[in-house]
Parts: C-alpha cells; sequence; structure tokens
C-alpha cells in the first residue's frame, strides 16, 4: 500500500502537478492521508490532494484576547472553570500568482463554529471528474488541529498556553487528488481541474518498484522532561488518584531535534510504522510540516452515524508469532490494561450521547491491533447522530481524543496543562478532513506523529509520547513505555539507531475478541435537554440530573432516556450553577421543572466540591424534596455525607474501571436482583460506618465490606457507590429501572 503511495507522489512531483513546480495548478502544500498496513475495516482508502487554491490558517489569539489563568494545582482541588471563550480567528487564504493572499477573516466561536463558517467558503457541487470511493464527491476541508484547540472545547484557561500567533489549525480546501481504493485495488483522479486531472491519470500507474528513501542523517536529541522528572508527575497523578481528584490521566513529554526532511522522515514510518491513519500535512511557507503514522481513529461520520476507536491498552510486539500471542494475551488478562480500557470507553460513550440518537450507542467490536513495534487494545463504538447534530458538532464533542486526555475529562486537561507545562501542539491533536456541507468526516488521533518547524533553513523537529496513569501504574515503567511508543519516530528521524531500541518487529494484524455484554440499547423515545432548554420549551414530568462534571454523567442520562422518559442535564459544577444555591432560586427552578426524579450525579473530588449537590442532599434528608433521589458515586457520598457520616480515602486504595461484586439485601434499587451481580467501581473516597444514621447500608463489596449502596427506610432515598451506567456493569439499567419504578410523594 505505502510503495504504491510513494511511488504516485514521485511521479506526480515528476510531471510537476504536485510541490514547488506545480505552482500553475496551485500551492506546494501538500496532503497525504494514507491507510498503511494491511487492507482491512480500518485501512481502506489513501488520498494524495492536489495543489491546493484555498486554505484556513487559525492561530493563538493575543494575549489581550485570551491571558493566561492564574497559577493552581487541579490535582487538590483547585479547578478554574470559564464560560468565556475568546473569539476563534480564522484566516482565510486563496493562492494566487504564485503566492497566499489573504480572503476573509471568519469569527467562530469555538471548534464547530469554525466549519460552519467554512460552510459559504465552500463550493456545494459535485467534482466534475468523481471517484467511487467513501470519500466526499464534492470539495471538502482537510488538515491539522492542534491539540492547544482544547481552549475551545472545554471550559478552561491554560496555565501555558501557546504564544502569540503559534500555529493552531491548517485545513485546506481539497478540490481534487488521487485516492488509492486498497481494498479493490484500484486508483482514481478525480476534481475539477481538467487539466490537472487530465495529466495526472497517466501517473497512478505502478510496476511494483520501490522509491529510493534516503536513511536519516543522525542528530542529537533533547527531552523536555527528564525521566525523574517524568516519574515525578507520573506519582503526582497517582496521588491526584488517591485524593479522588482523577481517575485516569495521560502525560507525556516531548524528544527535540534537527531532521532533514519531514517527508523523508514520513516515508521512513510508512515503511517502518505502516499504521491504518498515517497522514503528511506541509506549509514550507508557514515552515510547517506534520508526519504521522497513527493507529487511532478520533471520529468518523458519515453524514448519519457516527464511530469512535479509542485505543488503551498497550504491549510489545514479539520476534515470533508465538511470542507477539504471549504478550497479547498478557495484555487481554491484565487487570490494570482493561480497567484503563473500560475507562475509555464509558468515557467515549458520555462523549457519544452529546450528539447521538439516545439508545443507539454500542460497542461493536473490540479488538487487540498489531503494529510493527506495538500491539492495542482497541474498541469500536458507533452510534446515531441526531439530526439536529452534524459531524462538525460530533467533533466539538470529543476534541481531544479520551484516549490522549483521562478522565474525568475537563479536571484532567487542566492537570496536563499543569503537569506537563507546555503547550503540546499537534501532538495529540487531530488530522483528518470534512465536508462542511453533509458533515461526512473522519479524523486521526495524532500519536505516533512527528512536528516539524523550519527555522533559519533547517528544519527543527520534536516527538511526542506518553500514557495512561492510573492508580496500578508504575513511575519507572510508565517512561520505559513512553520511550518505546516514540522509538519508531525517533529512528525515523536520525535520533536514534535502530540497535539502540530492543523493540523486535511483528506482523501487522487485527485479533478480534468478544466486546462486553449489556443488554441490548433501546430507543423509546426519551431524549435529553440541558437546562436552558428544558426552561425554554416548558418541560415537564422529566428526570433532573445533576452533572457534577464527571466523565460519564451522559451515559447515566442515555440509560434514563432509553426508558422513555426525557433527562434534563443541569450543570451543577459550572459558574452558572453558583445562582441555584439561593434557596428561592432552587425551588423555583424545581417548580418550575416539577421533575419526577432526581438523580446527584457522580464527579471528582469530594463531595464538599459539588455544593449544589450538597444542598440537594440536605434538602432530601430533611424531607423537602417530593421526589425519589438517587445519588451515584460522588452524589451517594454527599447523601452519606449529610446523614452524619465520615467520607474518606478508601482503606482498600482507589478502584477505577473495575467490576467488583456486590452482595445486598434486595431493598431499595436492588428489590429483585440476584446475587453474585458485578458493577463497575470508580471512586478513591468511600463512606463509612461509624455510628447511627438515617441512612441504612443495603449493599456492601463481597470482597472489602466497603459500603456500596444506602437507602432511607421511610422517605425514597437511595445511593449506590458504584457506576451502574459503565460498560462493565452488566445489569446496571436494571438498578436504573428500579430507582425510576418508584413514585415520587408529591
Amino acid at each position: 500500500m505505502s510503495e504504491h503511495v510513494m511511488a504516485i507522489v514521485e511521479q506526480l512531483e515528476a510531471n510537476q502537478l504536485l510541490g514547488e513546480a506545480a505552482f500553475r495548478h496551485g500551492a506546494p502544500d501538500r496532503i497525504l492521508l494514507v491507510s498503511g498496513g494491511p487492507a482491512s475495516h480500518l485501512a481502506k482508502h489513501s488520498l494524495i490532494a492536489a495543489p491546493p487554491t484555498k486554505r484556513v490558517v487559525i492561530r493563538q489569539p493575543s494575549r489581550n484576547d485570551l491571558a493566561a489563568a492564574e497559577p493552581h494545582d487541579p490535582l487538590v482541588g483547585e479547578l478554574h472553570l470559564t464560560k468565556d471563550r475568546s473569539v476563534l480567528y480564522a484566516e482565510v487564504e486563496e493562492w494566487k500568482h504564485g503566492s497566499w493572499y489573504h480572503s476573509v477573516t471568519l469569527r467562530a466561536r469555538h471548534l464547530e463554529d469554525v466549519f460552519t463558517k467554512l460552510g459559504a467558503e465552500t463550493p456545494d457541487a459535485p467534482f466534475r471528474h468523481r471517484h467511487t470511493t467513501s470519500l466526499p464527491q464534492r470539495p471538502f476541508w482537510s488538515g491539522a488541529l492542534a491539540y492547544d484547540l482544547v481552549q475551545w472545547t472545554q471550559p478552561l484557561r491554560l496555565q501555558h498556553p501557546p504564544e502569540e500567533r503559534t500555529l493552531l489549525a491548517v485545513l485546506w480546501l481539497v478540490s481534487g487528488g488521487v485516492v488509492i481504493d486498497h481494498h479493490q485495488d484500484r486508483v482514481e483522479v478525480f476534481g475539477d481541474d481538467e487539466t490537472w486531472c487530465h495529466s495526472a491519470k497517466p501517473c497512478t500507474s505502478w510496476n511494483g518498484e520501490t522509491v529510493e528513501v534516503p536513511s536519516p542523517q543522525p542528530h542529537r536529541e533533547a527531552v523536555t522532561h527528564t525521566d525523574e522528572t517524568h516519574e515525578g508527575n507520573v506519582e503526582a497523578v497517582r496521588q491526584g488518584i488517591i485524593n479522588g481528584q482523577v481517575y485516569q490521566v495521560n502525560v507525556g513529554k516531548h524528544w527535540q531535534g534537527e531532521i532533514d526532511h519531514p517527508y523523508a522522515v514520513y516515508q521512513r514510518l510508512l515503511r517502518s510504522n505502516p499504521a491504518p491513519f498515517s497522514a503528511y500535512t506541509e506549509a514550507k511557507d508557514l515552515g510547517f510540516a506534520l508526519s504521522s503514522s497513527s493507529p487511532e481513529s478520533l471520529l468518523m461520520c458519515d453524514g448519519a452515524y457516527l464511530q469512535t476507536s479509542p485505543i488503551k491498552g498497550t504491549c510489545p510486539q514479539g520476534s515470533t508469532e508465538d511470542e507477539a500471542a504471549r504478550h497479547r494475551e498478557s495484555m487481554i488478562g491484565d487487570e490494570k490494561e482493561r480497567a484503563e480500557h473500560r475507562m475509555l470507553v464509558d468515557l467515549m460513550r458520555n462523549d457519544l450521547t452529546q450528539v447521538a440518537v439516545a439508545g443507539t450507542i454500542n460497542v461493536d467490536r473490540f479488538d487487540v491491533e498489531a503494529y510493527a513495534n506495538v500491539q492495542h487494545l482497541v474498541s469500536h463504538i458507533t452510534a446515531q447522530l441526531r439530526s439536529t447534530e452534524s459531524g462538525a458538532s460530533a467533533l466539538q464533542a470529543v476534541f481531544p481524543g479520551g484516549s490522549i486526555t483521562g478522565c474525568p475529562r475537563t479536571v484532567v486537561c487542566a492537570v496536563i496543562d499543569r503537569l506537563e507545562e507546555m503547550p503540546r501542539s499537534f501532538w495529540t491533536g487531530s488530522i483528518g478532513y470534512i465536508d462542511v456541507h453533509s458533515g461526512q468526516s473522519a479524523w486521526n488521533i495524532l500519536i505516533r506523529t512527528l512536528e516539524a518547524h523550519l527555522l533559519s533553513g533547517r528544519w527543527h523537529a520534536s516527538v511526542g509520547a506518553g500514557g495512561g496513569i492510573t492508580i496500578a501504574s508504575q513511575p519507572k515503567k510508565e517512561v520505559e513505555e513512553a520511550a518505546w511508543k516514540g522509538a519508531a519516530l525517533r529512528v525515523a528521524a536520525g535520533w536514534m539507531k535502530e540497535e539502540q531500541t530492543s523493540l523486535p518487529t511483528g506482523t501487522l494484524g487485527i485479533h478480534p475478541l468478544q466486546p462486553p455484554r449489556r443488554s441490548p440499547p433501546s430507543t423509546n423515545g426519551g431524549e435529553i435537554h440541558t437546562l436552558d432548554e428544558a426552561i425554554q420549551t416548558e418541560m415537564k414530568a422529566s428526570v433532573l440530573f445533576i452533572d457534577n462534571l464527571d466523565s460519564f454523567s451522559l451515559n447515566i442520562a442515555d440509560t434514563i432516556a432509553q426508558t422513555g422518559r426525557n433527562v434534563v442535564v443541569l450543570e451543577g459544577r459550572s459558574p452558572s450553577s453558583e445562582q441555584w444555591l439561593d434557596p428561592v432560586l432552587l425551588h423555583d427552578m424545581l417548580e418550575r421543572l416539577e421533575p419526577t426524579h432526581l438523580i446527584l450525579g457522580p464527579g471528582p473530588g469530594r463531595p464538599q466540591d459539588a455544593l449544589l449537590t450538597m444542598a440537594l442532599a440536605h434538602l432530601a434528608l430533611k424531607g423537602q424534596l417530593n421526589m425519589p433521589v438517587l445519588g451515584v458515586c460522588l452524589g451517594h457520598q454527599a447523601l452519606a455525607l449529610a446523614d452524619g457520616r465520615q467520607v474518606v480515602s478508601s482503606p482498600f486504595g482507589p478502584v477505577h474501571g473495575v467490576p467488583v461484586e456486590i452482595e445486598h439485601d434486595s431493598t431499595g434499587v436492588f428489590h429483585l436482583q440476584g446475587q453474585g451481580l458485578k458493577f463497575t467501581r470508580y471512586n478513591s473516597l468511600v463512606a463509612i460506618e461509624d455510628g447511627e444514621h438515617q441512612l441504612i447500608v443495603n449493599a456492601t463489596e463481597a470482597s472489602s465490606g466497603l459500603i456500596m449502596g444506602l437507602r432511607h427506610p421511610d422517605l425514597p432515598l437511595h445511593g449506590v457507590q458504584f457506576h451502574p451506567e459503565s460498560i462493565g456493569s452488566r445489569t446496571g439499567e436494571h438498578v436504573m429501572a428500579q430507582f425510576l419504578a418508584i413514585q415520587s410523594d408529591g
């Protein structure tokens, strides 16, 4: 596959149809999206874009528009949230007379808004010369998005933002090119430029000869974080997990040095480290290029359905098939790897719920994907897009990817900023494409990626690598894992010699596993709405859910919607939620909504951090809420704390993403439930038995005796420490259904 792509690029260049000599057709900028590896459901086709004549450049705003946040430490509960985002300026440029000229400036509120406004800059007529693949059939935008666009997808202001005018995105309008269908072994030329298409067709033949790729020139490398600093960051995350502030955080570092040319690096990667979502982009006038051999898909959208394919869980390849199989089986059976992966699946299900039809989210596949040097656990999660949403709003919902941030999403993005102490730039951002008219799109995650900048006539580059830190992480092993994740790129860059890495190279392949089993999703007509939407539409008789910044909250809302009930989500930890601490305003809001049930949701930190949830817990215990109340995880702890119990660090340590066996007395939400049930825990703190209280313990963890369920003997108040909505809680929907069956006293 990769050899064919390189051969076509070489022929197009030789015929002045690509690169510097193609200025009559468009700019020398390059966009290549290459599916490497064996043809599979992942590696379908590759794109070589024709010289572009239109692009969009987005840069970091001035400090006057977007000042850095004051120093704070989210790992100890210091979280600075903001609803105010700076304007995102997207500069549209056109290629004329051999140069890029400014055309128009688009002012956008966020990433989704950029693509919405690009609609006016994008032709909607089909290509004159069409292709037969799944790529868009009219001009579409393709390019790269920096991780630092997180400033417009999360309610955060960074402590270490990029410098003013730093590149945040470069996107080109693809109006033609060559597409290689790897399944059909077919090459097609498409586009609107008659001359280019006619001239390009003879350049697509291939006789199987390989392209000569220069060997890397040796260069020295530097690293942004020493091993000791990296180990310290891992330990800091572990302490934050113990304190209940985070569940999992992806932290990394960067290797930096001079390279010969980023395209030469990319050619070496195509041979040494082929991947299904690899890509190359270059804008020489901006002194910018990306060489990516990414194995991970962030998002695919065909306009009606969504798919995300998160990777979490890594082991080395093997020098033999047997050795690779042993590594694979060890990873599959490793509790840390499986818990980390389960956590990510729950996170991405939550993200898709923001834009998906309730009850349509499902884990379709669960595989081990084997690449040149590593093997990964990969889930493929699908959903039906709501008619009111688009591929752009779906990208807004999932960017940046959960596998390279962690849980809970908002808090861990603040933690990454605090620990790494520098912008990530394009590492862990995305390269992909989008048809802004239909929403059809596909985006990767920029891991295994080299970012290059041209300085004083020389290319200097950076390679980032890291890993997800859980309570079970060992600092030295995490440092080692980051090093071998970045090894292939460092070798291709000339910073390491092949013999300096002991990583074996194995056979590429996909090894299917059994997806997690839960009851089939149901679409019974329930919808999920924000509080503002509910008030504007005068919605009533819904379930009110208090969202405490957890990364799994909307999974609970989706479970409820599958029963046919509408859900109103109230942000319990945002600047706007403080108004509801006024008893009069809170009473008026509840009277206006008339909710049938109230759920106090999970979230990071201690229950005292969730002021609205604590206020509602006190009202519930006083019998002043005329509706059934369920506390989940942090919500459960809030009820226990309001009841006078202590909430302390678990004496047996944190548990995140692990299903545990629960013993119960068949009362409350466990009515009609059998024994031997397993539910997933995501908690570092627990309520303890320390005297007489109103709430009665009705469930415990079988192995430890820790409190997992509480109920009130007279009032319809219930709490569960576990997460019934998790993919690992096979019968969790029965617990939710039992709670929803409880009638209001009002």
